[in-house]
């Protein structure tokens, strides 16, 4: 596998330039005002190399996203050969074959009869598009009061209005608010942090922590009025917190809450579709029929950028009379370019058995991760398929977490720098308590697993002395 030799060419020049002219997302300026900006130049594989010649093994997929890995040829490929027949061609009232033959593959992979596809340009407008096509759906129905979502404590659903409305992460709210109003939270399922009395007598029974998790969904329902709520948005595997999965029975309990109070089910697969958990979707993995979902991501493997909003045919039927359309769009959505790619990108899903590459290695990433409890620091190893999250503590026994002062010396202060400067690119985050989250690509194998394990390893160690 080659790299480069030495310092980009332009390197000083693309330094002042990111300074002078850059924006970049969720991004503290002031941490630049003494060191460079990380700028990365190259991918091959599950590696990236950065402007000075160093190579990263890529743990987090770019964000959740790059699930074959970077540098595949067929993709670029593709992506030039649909760009010299038809560069763009809007959905609005008109169609193109790359969309029309994606809609019907993601059709076909989707469960029971999730049977219509709009795209989007990503994660956040299929969130959009969800809550929208929900409230729109039950006025044409006759039930014009359903329009508020329930979702669940931290988990983070975009940065729109509207999806960051229905997002549980307060301080990412505070300066954008007031925002779109009616949008309520309930417990998530980070099991390692249950509340008292909701896993059984001795606190050990996840499945009675599960049933509790769902029927605070009710008790949502029941005190907002059935008649006012409309959507449900959870994802299989919640991201924000630290990769928190369902406890056996969730998902099942949610279902049955949903059809007895006529509440949509959104399965919001922006990360965890296309492979994240081993199967096209999460809610595929853990066995539940959602009304809809919303993917992006790893549809296109990050080549080109793409998302979707899959529905189901019960609510498709009401604009399918008369004069009634869904007055929604995107002008990216279903670009020709990003369809095309995430044709290829789905072929060489199928061709090289990258599903079944999730499956049989899933248990040896989860082995290899869990070696780290032994370090002082090292709470709680959770997740599924390739998508974990280490949760740090500063007592094992207690669980005792770090203040605010603490996490911000520990991540920001110590922890993605040194995990950087070993060669890992991951993320420290605190939306919750302290966690190292992991997502590597797909094609990853048990010699990417001891890498990771091997540099969290001497990070972590150094770690736990600081504080």
């Amino acid at each position: 596998m080659g790299g480069m030799d030495g310092k980009h060419p332009d390197y000083d020049h693309l330094q002042r330039a990111a300074k002078d002219h850059l924006w970049m997302h969720f991004t503290r300026h002031s941490t630049y005002d003494t060191s460079d900006v990380p700028i990365i130049v190259r991918g091959e594989g599950a590696y990236i190399w950065d402007a000075n010649g160093k190579r990263y093994l890529d743990a987090l997929a770019g964000l959740f996203v790059s699930q074959l890995g970077h540098g595949r040829t067929e993709l670029a490929d593709a992506a030039a050969k649909q760009a010299r027949e038809l560069a763009f061609m809007p959905l609005w009232s008109y169609a193109h074959p790359g969309a029309i033959e994606l809609a019907e593959r993601v059709a076909g992979y989707a469960p029971g009869d999730l049977n219509r596809v709009f795209f989007t340009s990503g994660g956040g407008e299929a969130v959009e598009t969800a809550w929208k096509l929900a409230k729109n759906y039950f006025k044409l129905v006759g039930k014009p009061m359903k329009h508020k979502v329930i979702s669940r404590a931290i988990a983070y659903h975009g940065t729109t209005q509207g999806a960051l409305s229905i997002t549980g992460l307060p301080m990412l709210k505070q300066q954008f608010e007031p925002l779109v109003p009616s949008t309520f939270r309930v417990p998530n399922t980070n099991f390692y942090r249950a509340p008292a009395n909701t896993a059984g007598a001795d606190d050990t029974d996840v499945e009675a922590f599960g049933r509790w998790a769902a029927d605070q969904i009710a008790v949502a329902i029941e005190n907002e009025g059935p008649d006012t709520v409309a959507a449900v948005f959870l994802e299989p595997v919640q991201n924000a917190g630290g990769c928190f999965p369902p406890p056996p029975g969730y998902f099942q309990r949610v279902r049955e809450i949903c059809d007895e109070y006529d509440v949509l089910l959104v399965s919001d697969e922006v990360i965890c579709a296309f492979g994240r958990l081993g199967h096209w979707f999460g809610a595929e993995r853990y066995g539940y029929q959602p009304d809809m979902i919303t993917c992006a991501k790893g549809i296109t493997s990050g080549y080109a950028p793409l998302g979707a909003m899959i529905a189901s045919d019960k609510l498709m039927e009401p604009f399918l009379k008369g004069h009634e359309s869904f007055a929604h769009g995107y002008t990216f959505g279903g670009h020709p370019v990003s369809t095309a790619v995430a044709m290829a990108n789905l072929d060489i899903f199928e061709n090289e058995k990258v599903l079944e590459n999730v499956r049989d290695n899933e248990g040896a990433f989860r082995s290899t991760l869990e070696r780290l409890k032994d370090l002082p620091i090292v709470g709680d190893v959770r997740g599924d398929g390739y998508f974990y999250g280490i949760e740090l503590v500063k007592d094992k026994d207690t669980k005792e977490t770090f203040n605010d002062e603490e996490s911000e010396k520990l991540l920001r202060g110590f922890l993605s720098k040194a995990l950087y400067d070993e060669g890992l690119y991951c993320r420290a985050d605190d939306r919750g308590d302290p966690v190292v989250q992991l997502a590597p690509p797909l094609i990853c194998t048990q010699e990417h697993f001891d890498e990771i394990e091997q540099i969290l390893r001497v990070v972590l160690d150094k770690a736990s002395t600081l504080l």
